[in-house]
């Protein structure tokens, strides 16, 4: 069995932070239900790069995170709308919703009411900033949230800093914070048999995330700078220039960098006191960088990266994304499915899996992404097994 194997949740949620988050839970096996507007549906279905799929309402930005879930249509706002909605509340293990602060408290479904409908009900909003506070009334998109967590101020060099990361990271750190919460609730509801509210903020889940850049400020008071591509805590840690790219290599402890010096021919490197030990080699890391690049351009990113690979030391050439995605790798985990295309046509949509083997296994979608309102007046939850 799956491992959310049965649980059924009722997803209202648009674009990507919600529906990645509903993904997850789909992929661990749980039977999602996506309510969308009548008409419109999930912004994401109007959000890609090929207009005409847009214009149909299977945008690649939805046809990206919704595979195997259900859609119905449903007016929250009408008398009947409201009846179903409440009938599937009742029979639902997770509601997800990730509108602006007290948009569903307004419609007359705060968690007081939601939790008179169904008691053992997880109940996990997802917003910007939370729903309390001075800012949670505040309108948030992914780029809105890298700024204020101060993901941007380090983020590329210091010319060019601020920056934005090149996907909404935001966005997909507060689904997948959301999915664990969501689990760990489902498991806690199990003993105490009551469900709970949960609260995400994607500015706290990315602050979060961003780890050792926040702990060296609240812990030694080191306010983090922007490095480009170079490692703060280590050196030769970062990107460096082969004879035909660019090349990654995390040397980060004394005996790698030992090792990478005897292979690229400069053991003399290991008595120059400036690069002896660690924080002489982060003190001098630009002359360090400029001897190493010059040995480094005699080679391949290819070759330098199985050489040094071979004798333990981290690299890898940097790739595009669709260079990524033919990964030999990926390919072997099976990390990406192949599904029926939703409108009927020979195209075959590809999706991404959520990378991690159960028991040696993939979770994969078993279904194509909905069409708007497809599962309208059908039975929505799986019968229980």
């Amino acid at each position: 069995m799956s491992p959310l194997g049965g649980i059924r949740v009722l997803d209202l949620t648009n674009v990507l932070a919600g529906p990645y988050c509903s993904y997850q839970l789909m992929l661990l096996g749980a039977d999602v239900v996506k309510v969308e507007v009548p008409g419109q549906g999930d912004l994401a279905r109007q959000l890609g790069p090929d207009p005409e799929l847009n214009r149909s309402r299977l945008g690649a930005s939805f046809l990206a995170q919704n595979a195997g879930k259900k859609s119905v249509e449903l007016d929250l706002k009408s008398d009947a709308g409201r009846r179903s909605f409440e009938e599937m509340v009742g029979q639902a293990d997770v509601l997800l919703e990730n509108f602006r602060a007290g948009v569903l408290a307004r419609l007359g479904y705060g968690w007081e009411r939601l939790r008179e409908l169904n008691p053992r009900l997880v109940y996990c909003a997802i917003s910007g900033f939370g729903q309390t506070g001075p800012m949670s009334q505040a309108p948030a998109y992914d780029q809105v949230v890298q700024g204020l967590s101060g993901m941007m101020s380090v983020t590329g060099t210091p010319e060019t800093a601020p920056l934005r990361v090149g996907f909404p990271v935001c966005d997909t750190i507060g689904g997948l914070t959301a999915a664990l919460h969501i689990c760990a609730a489902l498991a806690g509801r199990d003993t105490t048999g009551e469900g709970v509210f949960l609260d995400v903020s994607m500015l706290e889940s990315a602050i979060s995330a961003m780890g050792w850049t926040v702990s060296n400020y609240l812990v030694s008071g080191v306010e983090p700078e922007p490095m480009g591509d170079q490692n703060a805590t280590a050196a030769p840690s970062g990107t460096f220039r082969a004879a035909d790219g660019p090349l990654n290599i995390a040397a980060n402890r004394q005996e790698q960098f030992e090792r990478l010096c005897a292979l690229v021919g400069r053991p003399d490197l290991l008595e120059d006191p400036r690069f002896a030990e660690r924080e002489a080699r982060k003190e001098h890391r630009e002359e360090l960088n400029d001897l190493l690049n010059a040995a480094l351009a005699e080679r391949t990113a290819l070759a330098w990266e199985e050489t040094l690979v071979a004798a333990g030391i981290p690299a890898a050439r940097i790739v595009t994304v669709p260079q990524a995605l033919r990964l030999e790798q990926l390919e072997h985990r099976g990390f990406i499915t192949e599904l029926p295309f939703p409108d009927g046509s020979a195209r075959v949509l590809r999706v991404s899996g959520g990378g991690v083997l159960h028991d040696g296994r993939p979770l994969r979608p078993s279904q194509s992404p909905p069409l708007l309102g497809q599962h309208t007046g059908e039975p929505i939850w799986k019968e229980a097994s």
